[in-house]
């Protein structure tokens, strides 16, 4: 089996295998010319996303700088999808986003991992795992997500989380590894934030 052919299966490789190394490279060169698009051209940043991504769909707003390992080529974006400034993904296999779901500052998708053996570590090899990420979540600044995860819908991950296993649906979830903290719920139709109550005029305006 030749090693690009490895990505997405979970088994170890070499990534600086040529063939890899130079699509690599191509994709890569798009990240760049998407970094160097002025703001005010969100024409063409939309353009440029769709032929950088594997799938994406309307309303999706990925500030810069961005960094896509693959230049977005294994990632696959819902709708209306909202990334704040420094989203890197290490896209070396898929990572599929739900629509409606928001990135903070600088949160970090990871799929590829080393052995922990050193001698097979030395020798640079490598595998991935895919990430989910279900609808309507909101990942804080700083975020970590690592190989293999999957997170539910409707799901908050707090600020500085290192996300190492699994999270279900509709939960609140922090921390380093990161953990449920609590389910979403009928408070959260009352307060956004700590004792700060939602003016019912917000239902009817918004909503």
């Amino acid at each position: 089996m030749a090693e690009k052919d490895k990505l997405h299966t979970g088994e170890i490789y070499f990534p600086n295998d040529p063939e890899i190394m130079g699509r690599q490279a191509l994709w890569q060169d798009k990240v760049m010319a998407y970094n160097s698009i002025p703001h005010v051209r969100q024409d063409l940043r939309a353009e440029m996303l769709k032929e950088m991504f594997a799938e994406i769909g309307e309303g999706c707003y990925v500030e810069t700088p961005f960094y896509a390992n693959m230049g977005g080529h294994h990632v696959h974006f819902g709708s209306n999808i909202y990334a704040n400034y420094g989203l890197t993904l290490v896209d070396d296999t898929h990572i599929y986003v739900g629509d409606r779901t928001m990135f903070g500052p600088h949160v970090t998708i990871a799929t590829a991992g080393h052995p922990i053996d050193p001698t097979l570590r030395s020798k640079g090899l490598q595998f991935n795992m895919p990430v989910r990420i279900g609808c309507n979540c909101w990942l804080g600044a700083g975020v970590i997500v690592m190989p293999g995860v999957t997170i539910g819908d409707n799901v908050v991950i707090g600020a500085g989380s290192i996300v190492t296993k699994d999270i279900p649906s509709n939960v609140v979830a922090v921390g380093n590894p990161c953990r449920v903290l609590r389910q979403v719920g009928e408070h959260d139709k009352q307060y956004y934030y700590k004792n700060r109550k939602i003016d019912e005029t917000i239902w009817e305006e918004y909503i």
